[in-house]
C-alpha cells in the first residue's frame, strides 16, 4: 500500500501512522519544517504543501493507493482538490477519503441526522464542507465522505480544558452534542479501507449524543475537582462562533457505518472515552 494523508492534522496523523504500522508507504503533507520533523519521527514521509502542488506531491497522489484528504475547504474550494486537479487523475480503484463535518446536517432541534438527508448547513464553514464533499464524490474514483462531530482524544479533550481553567458549563435545555473519540475515527476508516464503497457517506460518531456539561462534569470527576458552576445560555457572553455552534442541536445515527463496515466502537460514550484520555494524561505526566 502507498498511502497519502492530504492534511497531517489530529486525525491525519493517527490515520498515517496507523496505515504505516499496517506496513504502508506513507506520506503526508504539513506546512511547516517543524510538523514535518515530527512526520519523520512517526515514521511518516513529510510534503510539504501551502496551496500549491509540488511535482513530488502530484507524484504521491498519482502512486498512492490509499489517500485520504483532512485540510479544511477555504473561500475557493478544498485547496488539495484545486492543486491537484489540474494534473491528478486517480488510478482505478484508489480507496480515497474525505474527513467531512455532520455541521452539515445544520439543525435537526433535537432529532436524528441520517447520511441520506439533505445536507441543510447553516455556517459559512460547513456549507464549505458540504461544497467539498460534493467535489470529493465527483473524481473518477469518488471518495468515501466520512462526517465528524466533535472530535476528541488523548490531549485533547474536556481534561485539558478543566485543566487549564477554560471548561465552562453552558446551560441550555435540550441542547445535545454528538462526539467521537480519534481511535473509533480511525478504525472506521480502515474498516472502510478493507470494505471499500467509492461515494457513499458514514457518520462517525459514539452511541451517546449529551449536552456538553455533561463530559464537563465527567472530566472533573477524574481529576478530583469540583466542576465549573452552570451558566445560563442567554448569560454566557458567546463569540459569534460560539452562538452558531450552540444554534445547531441534532442527535447522529452511526448505525450504517456499524452495518455496513462492521465498525464497533472501543468508546461508545464520553465516559469510556474520557477514562482513556485520563490514562494517557497519567501515563505522560509519570503519575
Amino acid at each position: 500500500m502507498r498511502v497519502l494523508v492530504l492534511g497531517c492534522g489530529y486525525v491525519g496523523t493517527a490515520f498515517a501512522q496507523t496505515m504505516a504500522e499496517q506496513g504502508a508507504l506513507v506520506q503526508g503533507t504539513c506546512r511547516s519544517a517543524d510538523s514535518a520533523e515530527g512526520l519523520r519521527q512517526a515514521g511518516i514521509t513529510p510534503i510539504l504543501f501551502a496551496g500549491t502542488a509540488s511535482a513530488e506531491l502530484i507524484e504521491a497522489a498519482q502512486t498512492a493507493t490509499h489517500i485520504l484528504a483532512s485540510i479544511p475547504p477555504g473561500t475557493e474550494g478544498d485547496p488539495a482538490l484545486l492543486a491537484l486537479s489540474p494534473t491528478w487523475t486517480p488510478k482505478g480503484g484508489t480507496w480515497i477519503g474525505y474527513l467531512s463535518t455532520t455541521g452539515v446536517y445544520g439543525d435537526r432541534a433535537g432529532g436524528w441526522a441520517f447520511e441520506d438527508d439533505p445536507p441543510t448547513p447553516l455556517s459559512i464553514e460547513a456549507k464549505r464542507r458540504a461544497e467539498a464533499e460534493a467535489a470529493w464524490r465527483a473524481i473518477p474514483s469518488p471518495a468515501h465522505v466520512f462526517r465528524l462531530p466533535g472530535i476528541y482524544g488523548p490531549g485533547r479533550s474536556a481534561l485539558e480544558q478543566v485543566l487549564s481553567r477554560t471548561a465552562r458549563r453552558i446551560d441550555k435545555p435540550g441542547q445535545v452534542f454528538s462526539r467521537a473519540h480519534r481511535a473509533d475515527i480511525v478504525s472506521a476508516l480502515t474498516a472502510s479501507v478493507a470494505k471499500p464503497n467509492p461515494g457513499r457517506i458514514y457518520n462517525i460518531c459514539d452511541d451517546h449524543p449529551c449536552a456538553s456539561g455533561e463530559v464537563i462534569v465527567e472530566a472533573c470527576k477524574l481529576l478530583g475537582r469540583e466542576p465549573p458552576p452552570l451558566i445560563p445560555f442567554e448569560a454566557a457572553g458567546l463569540s459569534e462562533m460560539g452562538k452558531r455552534f450552540y444554534s445547531e442541536c441534532k442527535r447522529v445515527s452511526n448505525a450504517r457505518a456499524k452495518e455496513e463496515l462492521g465498525w464497533k466502537l472501543a468508546f461508545p460514550s464520553y465516559v469510556e472515552g474520557l477514562a482513556d484520555c485520563f490514562s494517557d494524561l497519567k501515563a505522560r505526566q509519570g503519575l
